[in-house]
């Protein structure tokens, strides 16, 4: 499961107390430790998790380090996930000399927070600590990497093939202080206690409960910086997040008008944004899936709004079958796929297109030409409710149909093996939303990762795997050309509408709440030049736009 539909916090039996407490006007005193918030502090939910406790991890190449590290160290850029729209951050912009080269500008005028000077030499450090220590390398930039060179203020990356795509990856990795880091025995297990960082805020306190940000002064962009504290807890539940004046949460919440934005109708507000798009994956590696007549069957006989309406509660719109989130790529839309890719249920036209995968309807029931019916696994992750919510109406569609569906739910770790070793028959998954069209049909469709049944692989578990597809990908990998980027991003929204590798469903929302009490210029549909997510390099975005509220 990805972020976009991942971190959700689940409404506990104690939310209709919530609600309850909204409706009629009650108020819960906030725990110690959030109490003294001020006018200027950001209280923000939904945002780490202590299990129970925090533990004081600050590393950024770490699994396991606390969410808002990623609030202090800086990355080269920030790419808006909604669209794919870069900002500079620690390098001013990029250049591509040619496809295997990229050449980043590295910002002047820059601190660490210990008063010391950022240079380009901070940048090589860290792309080389991140090949000395391959555990570090979470985002796998040396699989693209040859070497890096300074010049001046440039810092140099000469990729190992033509591969433009790579320079959004590599400008996304967190930069840190080489003064500090060449120090560090063991950079995979240090924790970083104290971080030295060049980012808006600095690390003021911390406890197993709570921790607290301040702002850096020294910030090179302080003048956009109006929150002066940030504060965490360690677990935020739903009734808190709706009670005690949180400005900022990312929380899925059963019915949001009547419980968050009830709350302060004046000030409070939410934004579920596509983030992803929650498919069916059949196994192509199985008889019938392998089939594109009974894959197209499949499509046809499903009512996409209806699923997502069971599932998210209305919150989210069915997705396009083109693998791109609409309406945030619409701007790449390929203009010759009818409705702008969004599928229509039919169930006439899905029975003809059973049939001509060799399976009818008799009594009710789709059997194949020796009259068995026709039964499948749909693998979903237990806990999931609202994807198991989902996948019910599914399996009601599927059923009229004459297709017996059975659930198999798996624990989230088992689920997430069985997609990696290809042991489904149809399973929910989420693919798109990093941001990179190239990534987001690569990482789909690359037969690279078409790995036997029963071997792991990283992306591609439903197995695809076609020669052309593969050529369109490498083709796009390598082209500088914006005009021959779009040509080729139609061809390859082609194969995912026609060949249905996944069948998509609807949007993975990404459940931002925000209040403008205190502060405004949060993301909105109206201002998107960011989503609500409150980990990753995303806030560096909204905390260098919000502003005091007068």
């Amino acid at each position: 499961m990805t972020r976009a539909s991942g971190r959700r916090l689940k409404a506990a039996a104690a939310f209709g107390v919530a609600a309850m407490l909204v409706a009629t006007g009650c108020s819960v005193s906030v725990k110690s430790g959030t109490s003294n918030v001020g006018p200027t502090t950001l209280l923000v939910g939904g945002a780490d998790n202590g299990s129970p406790a925090l533990f004081r991890n600050f590393n950024p190449f770490s699994p396991n380090k606390r969410n808002l590290t990623t609030w202090m160290y800086e990355p080269l850029g920030v790419v808006n996930n909604l669209d794919g729209a870069e900002t500079p951050f620690l390098a001013t912009g990029y250049d591509l000399p040619n496809a295997r080269t990229v050449d980043f500008h590295i910002r002047q005028g820059v601190r660490w927070s210990d008063g010391k000077a950022f240079t380009a030499a901070d940048v090589a450090y860290t792309f080389q600590l991140l090949r000395t220590h391959a555990a570090l390398d979470t985002a796998g930039v040396w699989q693209h990497i040859r070497s890096v060179s300074v010049a001046g203020d440039d810092v140099v990356f000469h990729l190992k093939n033509s591969d433009v795509p790579a320079a959004k990856l590599i400008e996304q990795t967190l930069i840190v202080p080489e003064h500090v880091w060449r120090k560090v025995k063991d950079p995979v297990t240090y924790t970083d206690p104290n971080p030295v960082v060049t980012g808006p805020y600095t690390l003021a306190r911390f406890t197993p409960n709570q921790y607290t940000l301040a702002k850096n002064k020294s910030y090179w962009q302080a003048d956009k910086v109006e929150v002066q504290k940030v504060v965490v807890p360690g677990s935020s539940s739903d009734l808190a997040i709706a009670t005690q004046g949180f400005d900022w949460a990312y929380s899925f919440f059963p019915n949001v008008d009547k419980t968050w934005v009830k709350a302060d109708e004046q000030h409070n507000s939410y934004w579920f944004p596509p983030g992803g798009i929650v498919s069916l994956l059949p196994n192509l590696t199985k008889a019938p899936f392998k089939n594109i007549d009974f894959r197209k069957g499949l499509s046809l006989a499903l009512d996409r709004q209806q699923i997502a309406d069971k599932a998210e509660q209305g919150y989210v719109q069915a997705a396009s079958q083109t693998g791109l989130l609409l309406p945030n790529e619409k701007a790449s839309l390929n203009t010759a796929i009818p409705d702008q890719g969004m599928v229509t249920q039919d169930t006439a036209a899905a029975l003809a297109a059973f049939a001509k995968a060799g399976y009818t309807k008799h009594g009710g029931k789709l059997v194949d030409a020796s009259g068995r019916p026709l039964s499948v696994d749909l693998t979903v992750p237990d806990g999931w409710s609202d994807w198991l919510q989902g996948a019910q109406e599914i399996i009601q569609q599927l059923r009229a149909v004459g297709i017996t569906v059975k659930l198999d739910k798996p624990q989230p770790a088992a689920y997430q093996q069985d997609l990696q070793n290809g042991d489904f028959d149809l399973a929910l998954g989420t693919v798109g939303g990093s941001g990179s069209l190239y990534q987001d049909y690569n990482n789909l469709l690359n037969s690279a990762f078409k790995k036997a049944v029963g071997t792991s692989t990283a992306s591609n578990y439903e197995r695809y795997g076609d020669a052309a597809t593969d050529k369109l990908l490498n083709t796009l990998r390598t082209t500088t050309d914006p005009a021959a980027q779009q040509r080729l991003a139609d061809q390859l929204q082609n194969v995912v509408y026609g060949q249905l590798p996944e069948i998509s469903l609807f949007y993975g929302g990404l459940w931002g709440l925000s209040s403008d009490k205190k502060f405004t210029g949060w993301p909105s549909q109206k201002n998107p030049y960011a989503s609500l997510m409150t980990w990753g390099s995303t806030p560096l975005l909204v905390m260098t736009h919000l502003r005091l509220a007068k």
